[in-house]
């Protein structure tokens, strides 16, 4: 059989792309689903209330404790640890469900909560008398309320100063805040651009020339952004997809190497030992699970 990255959409037939569940009833119902290695259609924040146990997303180990807050991207590859011991709630939602407005749209895309081009996102909070506390008993509470005509608009406005207050907290921490400006919105474009064209297009200057603007221009905004080249957070992205399909599928290196928009397996051989300083092979090897 061949093996492929399992992707799932969000649930179908609940009135709104928007659910609370409970992690540890999930593990046991589901744990197969979960203890491997998988990515959705939809966002997540994970609130752990308890245990302590190791969190795989995209070969980061992320280690869980007692109210720790992760914010995973859709797509983002993800996996539970099998031994499960620990408790908490998931908030699971679509872009559907929130980006009803184009301030809407624009925030989802900016949060670094969510961005695939910074760190995975987490934060400790305290616990029951925390205000993530009481935004998530309003969202389940009103999650049991019937669907009237604002049930949505409740619900994703309790989604949405969660968001803003995770922002806050962090900002507050200075632990890491993007600046809001023309640079962003040119990042945000290129982001966008690139998650749907980097297994065909790898060239600064065809995402530079999507957006209008000059690959000299993309390169200053990405810089002050990220800290980082167009070249590469796109080579980055390229090797994030490669890592995944090494990893978690049966697909030959050819295959791979074909499928990210490598027309000879040599070339992308070079590709992927220049930044991961092994072979395709060898990282397959280390890692497949």
């Amino acid at each position: 059989m061949n093996q492929k990255i399992k992707h799932y959409d969000f649930k179908k037939g609940l009135a709104l792309e928007f659910e609370i569940i409970d992690l540890s009833k999930a593990h046991s119902n589901h744990p197969k689903i979960l203890t491997t290695a998988h990515r959705t259609g939809f966002y997540h924040i994970f609130w752990f209330t308890h245990g302590h146990f190791t969190h795989l997303v995209d070969f980061k180990p992320i280690e869980i404790v007692p109210n720790t807050l992760l914010f995973l991207n859709k797509d983002t590859v993800q996996r539970f640890s099998e031994t499960g011991g620990f408790e908490g709630k998931a908030i699971l939602f679509t872009d559907n469900f929130f980006c009803k407005t184009e301030p809407d749209t624009k925030f989802l895309k900016s949060t670094y909560l969510f961005s695939n081009l910074l760190p995975v996102f987490k934060m400790q909070v305290s616990g029951d008398d925390s205000p993530f506390s009481v935004l998530f008993k309003q969202m389940e509470h009103e999650l049991l309320m019937d669907n009237d005509q604002q049930h949505g608009n409740v619900l994703k406005n309790y989604l949405h100063n969660l968001l803003l207050l995770a922002e806050r907290e962090n900002n507050g921490k200075n632990l890491l805040a993007v600046k809001q400006g023309i640079d962003l919105d040119y990042v945000l474009a290129f982001k966008t651009e690139l998650e749907i064209k980097f297994k065909l297009e790898k060239s600064v200057g065809y995402f530079a020339n999507r957006l209008g603007i000059t690959e000299k221009r993309l390169n200053l905004a990405t810089s002050k952004i990220l800290g980082k080249s167009p070249k590469g957070i796109i080579d980055e992205r390229v090797m994030l997809e490669a890592k995944r399909l090494l990893a978690y599928t049966n697909d030959s290196v050819k295959q791979i190497g074909f499928e990210l928009g490598f027309e000879e397996p040599t070339n992308f051989i070079k590709f992927f030992r220049k930044h991961a300083l092994t072979t395709p092979v060898e990282f397959r090897d280390n890692n497949q699970l």
